[in-house]
């Protein structure tokens, strides 16, 4: 693959959703890297909760956060295949190596909430924030391209 990323359409799934009590994840993926930015108290690490929650019965989910920061993740990421990788905390979580190395993952697709998407080779596509609404006594998460 030669020059810029090119748009990859989602590997492992376009669509996720999951009803959590209150809360509705309701996820539609265009591209195999989304990251999904925004402010503190969005929601952002709420919705990576309940996301977390279908791992254990989804095998193609999994989901790192900042309890896994003593881990090598690059050698989790290395070992995965066919998985919706989550990644919350990923400004922390994610040094330069491993970003270049999941840009260029094509056995794997990823979900990468945090603030800045430095050497993930990303596009204005690959940019998304959630947008939550008020549905009854539920609240849905779904994420917009981020403008």
């Amino acid at each position: 693959r030669s020059g810029g990323k090119v748009k990859s359409k989602p590997v492992v799934m376009e669509h996720f959703s999951t009803v959590h009590s209150s809360f509705i994840v309701d996820f539609t993926f265009k591209n195999n890297i989304t990251i999904l930015m925004g402010d503190s108290g969005t929601g952002k690490t709420a919705a990576f909760s309940f996301i977390q929650e279908c791992m254990a019965i989804n095998s193609k989910i999994l989901c790192l956060n900042y309890l896994d920061y003593q881990k090598n993740i690059q050698e989790i990421i290395r070992d995965a295949e066919g998985k919706l990788i989550v990644i919350d905390n990923a400004d922390i979580l994610l040094d330069d190596h491993t970003r270049k190395y999941i840009s260029l993952d094509d056995k794997n697709q990823y979900l990468i909430i945090g603030r800045n998407p430095r050497n993930l080779f990303a596009t204005r596509e690959n940019l998304y924030e959630l947008k939550s609404e008020k549905i009854g006594e539920q609240t849905k998460f779904t994420i917009k391209e981020y403008l």
